[in-house]
């Protein structure tokens, strides 16, 4: 079981603090700061540079924290914090990811709050 926790926390997590990181830096071809900031202005969002930048900080924090399995109450409440916003702001066309929808957003949240029902697991910070 520990395992299986340990690769669904790597890969969520990374991939949730890589996604933080091209709103952030413009790493991994993504827009940083301010071009996410831009890009929440021209939905009405403001102040578009602080919900940039803590949209960003929200993705990356609770993806490293997921990924190292610590405080994973924690890192659950930033995933539903960000992608809560993400669904009440961006991704609520429909249910369908392609068609805009909330569909990967929540299945973010499930992941992150069943493995903090869950647990790390035995591979995980322990602190």
């Amino acid at each position: 079981m520990s395992v299986g926790l340990l690769i669904i926390r790597i890969v969520i997590g990374v991939t949730f603090a890589a996604h933080g990181s091209q709103k952030l830096f413009g790493w991994f071809g993504g827009p940083g700061l301010k071009g996410t900031a831009g890009w929440l202005n021209s939905l009405g969002i403001k102040p578009s540079t602080l919900a940039a930048l803590l949209a960003g900080l929200g993705e990356l924090v609770a993806g490293l924290l997921f990924a190292l399995g610590l405080w994973l109450p924690i890192s659950a409440l930033l995933f539903i914090i960000t992608m809560g916003v993400a669904i009440l702001t961006v991704h609520n066309k429909s249910y369908w990811a392609t068609q805009n929808g909330f569909e990967y957003p929540l299945a973010l949240i499930a992941v992150a709050v069943g493995v903090a029902f869950i647990g790390p697991g035995a591979y995980a910070i322990h602190i």
